[in-house]
């Protein structure tokens, strides 16, 4: 059984499918009715009007209608599409055990504990016959597919079948007076509708289902019995056929596959049986711990089934529909019925290959369930779950060619035995998975062990991965094994795996699991992860790199960043074979292969601006009809909103998008036709933020935001406007309008005007005298009289006056830069178009305010702006250099200097090889590229060495590095100065012309006296001096350069050491500094002592931490460190003193008063950033050049240590000397 969809809830008592939509409804015990979609897996509504139990449901054929029928004897018939309940059909006396709909006539047919059946026009909304006959609860009934028979099934322990012909036929327009005569005399007189035409008796208890088969006159029922009998039925009578023996208790339900030939049965027994239609056999049961099962309902079209039971249901099928297949180049090998087929791409022609299976053989899921195939060898191997997973291995004949000795089908005795999973891995071996053991085998083509290789994961299944290599899959994850070396190549954690896709050229790899895609390298480096809410079915990669994939509805792609999108809409699933261009060749379920042609637009498109093939983008925008909301989403998203304005048309849309591309003249543009405030407002803050002072005029005068407009004036510089501000405020009487502009001008007369005409006398004399405008101010005081405000002595007055703007009158200078590659090819098919919208603003400006003089503006006339941004010629994508083409000579005229021919010219020797650039073609080392001047090959090879990324604690060492490989002679004054060459190992001996390395300042040696530096500052407690010494030899270290192999050993091992002080004086230093933390100060003192420090040096570090802890009363990790410090023999008499007294005051309270994040016992290392300890089996990350640990958060941060690489970065590691390379 595999299981689709499964709900939790009340007991479920009836079930059916929608024809059409991935629907069903669930009739609960509660009286709720559930509409679930199986596909999605959600509650789409529930209908809660029925009173008790409900117990039968059924989905109209065709229109939006189900009906119900409940506890409460009433029938009701609802529209989904409406949510609601339409009406109701009383008549019933007891509780309604099914309804169902006729498939062509307004008929419902009702089964009831009454002991009757009736049948309901729907239309009407009448009863047209009540069925009557059983004494007993009838427990269903329904109608025949295609008959017009109804056949019930009762407690009274009869099947009955009825024949309702006589009803269709008074449904029916009568054809003639007699007819119509007889007609009306049984509407007189009564008369029989529907008749009994058999009854069926053979069951010893009550019957509780019986079902018609959907094409053969045959019957199944199921009894309290526990038996399932098989009813046979002509045109005369109907008879016994069979009982199916098996169930436990009663049984509750049964019905034939809508598709297969068996019968599905279910019972209180709590189990679901599968029995063989003709055998009469039982090939399956499928078992729940504590739910009995109560109905079964099948899917009209699909290959589905649906049980419910006391706390939900289940959708399931029965076997897998999935055709096995493999693709090889322009084959493609698949499994369809009992036989392997051969399709071939490029002809779309098929063929019969071999029979697989002996006719008879078919139970369920025994059809093969994977294919591999061996090109070179024509040799097939199939899977399958038979004898609980078990491989068959064909050989294909190679006498003739491969189409010739296909076709012929013939039956071949395979080569068999058992494995989990079979999949070729070379030419002539295949690997078999013995999951008991968890092994892989290494079979040749006659089935004999080649070798075995046993697998470091648990593994369920294997997946082919390249020549000799296998990707297996274990729980959450999946990994390459190597079978030859025996080693794991990558592994990634995934979601459970279920199908594997590899693109042609093997670099990449799709994942496919039940509801996600994960995309890796062949390496297994992860790239991307989708999530998709419907099941992911099967995916082909096309020849961009493209991923194409297939749900159940919908053909999707996914680019290499992870972006998707849907492609075409399914009506049915399909398994993608191969992608071809814009061909999809899919397999369907019922095994015919189909060619798909798609429109790859879209994510062509997107593929292209991924990749910045800028020329595709453009080509594609002329050319095709790319168009919609998503589209122009995607490309807001992705930082492109220039090239989304060419897609729209909505004035709105262009507007945002031209204001978020910086596309001013389009965003006027929109503005105006739109007309609306908050765009213009919108408009006039883009534009001041560009130092557009004429598009912000024009905004602030078409909303009329006068304070706004005054204080740009001022900005700006613009005397005139503010005068003409002033009068504007003063005809609209707004008097704070004429104080600010009076301000902003720096009219001192006009502001105390306006302060003694609102009536502040004051303020208007403290004005004029303060601004010396004594005539003003007497008069004011004179008015004042005795009122006159006294100013404050002996304070200097700041006067009131605008400051002068840093640019009038003009738009704000900008930086010229290159044109945008999209600005060329797309501006002009809009430009015409623009120009008229621009002008028409233009004569708007005028008109609105009585005031802007266009002239009067350096730079504000947007036509004038436009003029500046216009493109000249169609073709031309940039502005270019402008660079004119010179009027030069023919070339024949050109005199050409000939070295053969003799002449008193002097010619000069062609120029050798500079010995720089020799350095740095014979060299890998980054020392030697520095001193050759390269300093930009220097960094790369550091970079892709040793991870390091900040270079500028090391500028100084390249510049030495330079200099010292250098020195210059100067031979006379007027001469250029001649630098030479100064090398490494040079003798009396070496021959001229061969090129040594260059001299380096930087020696092993100097570095040892540096490190003895550092160890004695430590000693005598200088730890920021001797902190500086041990980063210096960090940073020296990557431009050392050592001869052999020994030194290089040296340098590896200084490393280490320098790193561990470095980290242990920088805790110490970060301990000094938080005198408030006890708890912390006594966390880094304890790691201080867990660097690899030298004896003297530890000694130290452990005095100082039990120092610490034990004034902390921290008695129990005091001890431990004084114990430490007893193991290493303290020369030091005072030290041991100490140690001991420490420890015996603590063994008689072996206490600590706060808790530490330090346990000693579990072996741990000291994180570089954050100074905490990563204990043994956490996970880290490094450093990779002072291999320093890090907590993985770090990853991708700078060194704190080393302060040059990155955390967790990819490196090759140091390469300090030419015999390394050798």
């Amino acid at each position: 059984m595999l299981t689709k969809f499964e709900t939790k809830s009340n007991r479920v008592k009836g079930l059916s499918f929608h024809s059409k939509r991935p629907w069903i409804l669930a009739s609960l015990h509660s009286g709720v009715i559930q509409l679930w979609d199986y596909r999605m897996g959600t509650l789409i509504d529930r209908f809660d009007e029925h009173d008790g139990p409900v117990r039968g449901v059924h989905f109209h054929n065709s229109q939006p209608l189900f009906v119900s029928g409940g506890d409460d004897y009433k029938i009701k018939v609802w529209n989904y599409k409406m949510h609601r309940c339409l009406f109701t059909l009383l008549g019933h006396l007891d509780y309604i055990r099914t309804v169902q709909f006729h498939h062509e006539n307004p008929w419902i047919v009702s089964a009831s504990d009454d002991q009757t059946i009736r049948i309901w026009n729907w239309q009407s909304r009448t009863c047209i016959s009540v069925l009557t006959g059983h004494n007993h609860y009838v427990m269903c009934a329904s109608f025949h597919p295609k008959e017009d028979i109804v056949v019930s099934a009762s407690l009274d322990q009869t099947v009955r079948v009825w024949d309702i012909g006589s009803l269709k036929r008074k449904a029916g327009p009568p054809s003639d007076d007699i007819l119509r005569l007889s007609q009306m005399n049984t509407d007189l007189f009564g008369g029989v509708d529907a008749v009994v035409k058999y009854v069926l008796e053979g069951h010893d208890r009550g019957v509780n289902w019986a079902a018609f088969h959907p094409t053969l006159p045959l019957i199944v029922s199921g009894a309290d019995d526990r038996q399932v009998k098989l009813w046979r039925m002509n045109d005369t009578k109907a008879w016994e056929v069979d009982t199916l023996r098996g169930h436990m208790n009663n049984v509750s339900c049964v019905m034939f596959h809508a598709k297969q030939d068996i019968i599905v049965s279910n019972s209180e027994d709590k189990s679901i049986r599968v029995w063989d239609a003709t055998k009469r056999t039982g090939i399956q049961t499928f078992r729940r711990e504590h739910d009995r099962f109560w109905i079964l309902s099948t899917h009209p079209e699909m290959n589905l089934l649906a049980a419910g039971h006391d706390s939900g249901m289940i959708v399931f099928k029965l076997e897998r529909e999935r055709p096995a297949f493999a693709v090889s180049g322009d084959s493609l090998f698949y499994t369809k019925d009992r036989f392997l087929r051969f399709y071939e791409f490029s002809t779309q022609r098929e063929t019969q290959v071999l029979t697989i299976r002996r006719p008879g053989s078919l139970s369920l899921n025994q059809s093969p369930k994977t294919l591999s195939y061996s090109p070179t060898e024509n040799a097939i191997l199939l899977c399958s779950d038979v004898d609980g997973g078990s491989y068959e291995l064909y050989c294909i004949s190679k006498d003739s060619t491969i189409k010739d000795s296909f076709g012929r089908g013939d039956m071949q005795e395979p080569k068999k035995g058992l494995g989990g999973s079979a999949v070729f891995v070379a030419r002539n071996r295949f690997a078999v998975l013995e999951k008991s053991s968890n092994q892989v085998l290494l079979k040749n083509l006659k089935n004999e062990l080649v070798k075995k290789s046993v697998l470091p994961i648990a593994t369920d299944a294997i997946f082919y991965a390249g020549t000799g290599n296998l990707l297996c899959r274990s729980e959450d994850r999946v990994f390459i094994f190597d079978l030859q070396q025996r080693i794991v190549l990558g592994d990634l954690q995934t979601p459970f795996i279920k199908y594997v896709v590899w693109s042609n050229d093997m670099e990449s790899v799709a994942l496919l699991s039940k509801h996600a895609i994960v995309i890796a390298s062949k390496k297994l480096v992860h790239q991307c992860t989708l999530h998709e809410t419907i099941r992911v079915k099967s995916g082909a990669w096309d020849d961009n790199g493209i991923f194409i994939y297939t749900t159940l509805n919908h053909i999707k792609y996914c680019l290499p960043n992870g972006d998707s999108g849907i492609i075409k809409t399914l009506d049915v699933p399909i398994y993608i074979t191969k992608v071809v261009g814009n061909v999809i060749f899919c397999l369907g379920r019922d095994g015919k292969n189909k060619a798909i042609t798609i429109d790859a637009t879209e994510y062509i498109f997107k593929l292209s601006l991924l990749k910045k093939k800028y020329d595709h983008v453009m080509n594609m925008i002329r050319n095709s009809q790319l168009c919609g909301q998503a589209m122009i989403a995607y490309l807001q998203q992705k930082g492109f909103p220039e090239v989304a304005l060419h897609f729209v048309k909505d004035e709105r849309i262009r507007f945002n998008l031209a204001l978020e591309s910086g596309n001013i003249q389009i965003a006027v543009a929109s503005a105006t036709a739109i007309d609306e405030k908050d765009h213009w407002y919108r408009l006039g803050v883009e534009a001041l933020r560009q130092g557009n002072a004429g598009i912000v005029e024009y905004a602030y005068q078409r909303t009329k935001n006068f304070e706004r407009l005054s204080f740009l004036y001022l900005i700006t510089g613009n005397v005139e406007k503010l005068s003409k501000m002033l009068k504007i405020a003063e005809v609209k009487n707004d008097v704070m309008g004429q104080f600010h502009n009076a301000l902003y001008m720096g009219d001192i007369r006009e502001r105390v005007k306006i302060l003694e005409n609102v009536g502040h006398l004051p303020l208007a004399y403290i004005t004029a005298s303060t601004h010396g405008l004594q005539d003003i101010a007497e008069r004011l005081a004179a008015e004042l009289g005795d009122n006159v405000p006294s100013l404050p002595e002996g304070k200097v007055p700041s006067l009131l006056i605008p400051p002068s703007p840093v640019l009038c009158c003009g738009d704000w200078p900008l930086l010229r830069v290159m044109r945008g590659i999209f600005d060329g090819g797309l501006r002009n098919a809009d430009q015409d178009a623009d120009d008229e919208e621009y002008e028409a603003a233009e004569g708007d400006w005028v008109e609105e305010l009585d005031m802007v003089d266009i002239e009067g503006l350096q730079n504000g006339d947007v036509a004038a702006m436009l003029d500046d941004g216009e493109v000249a010629e169609e073709g031309d994508e940039e502005g270019g250099w402008e660079l004119e083409d010179l009027e030069l000579p023919p070339e024949a005229d050109t005199p050409k200097a000939s070295v053969s021919t003799r002449s008193s010219v002097f010619v000069a020797p062609t120029p050798g090889m500079a010995v720089s650039q020799i350095w740095v073609q014979r060299s890998s080392l980054a020392a030697d590229h520095a001193a050759a001047g390269n300093f930009d090959t220097a960094m790369r090879l550091l970079n892709r060495q040793l991870g390091i990324k900040n270079f500028a604690p090391l500028r100084s060492m390249f510049l030495d590095l330079h200099s010292a490989s250098h020195s210059y002679l100067r031979a006379f004054s007027s001469a250029p100065v001649v630098p030479l060459a100064v090398e490494r190992g040079w003798t009396e001996a070496s021959s001229p012309n061969v090129r040594g390395p260059p001299a380096l300042p930087y020696k092993l040696s100097q570095l040892d006296e540096k490190l003895k530096a550092g160890y004695k500052s430590t000693t005598a407690g200088k730890f920021t001096e001797a902190l500086r010494t041990f980063v210096n030899i960090l940073h020296t270290i990557p431009l050392i350069v050592v001869e052999s192999r020994r030194e290089v050993d040296d340098v590896k091992e200084l490393i280490i050491i320098v790193k561990e002080y470095v980290l242990a004086l920088q805790m110490e230093l970060k301990r000094r500094e938080m005198k408030d933390n006890p708890v912390r100060q006594q966390e880094l003192a304890a790691y201080f002592t867990h660097c690899n420090l030298q004896t003297p040096h530890l000694r130290l570090a452990l005095l100082n931490a039990m120092t610490v802890c034990y004034k902390a009363k921290n008695l129990a990790t005091a001890a431990n460190f004084a114990r430490r410090l007893l193991e290493t023999n303290p020369s030091i008499e005072n030290q041991a003193k100490t140690a001991r007294q420490v420890l015996a005051a603590a063994e008689r309270n072996m206490t600590d008063a706060t808790e530490l994040n330090y346990d000693f016992r579990n072996p741990f290392v000291t994180c570089g950033a954050t100074y905490v300890p990563i204990y043994r089996g956490q996970k880290d990350v490094s450093c990779p050049y002072c291999t320093s640990r890090f907590v993985p958060t770090q990853e991708g941060q700078l060194c704190t240590v080393c302060e040059l690489s990155v955390v967790g970065a990819d490196a090759s590691g140091l390469l300090c000397s030419p015999a390394q390379i050798r």
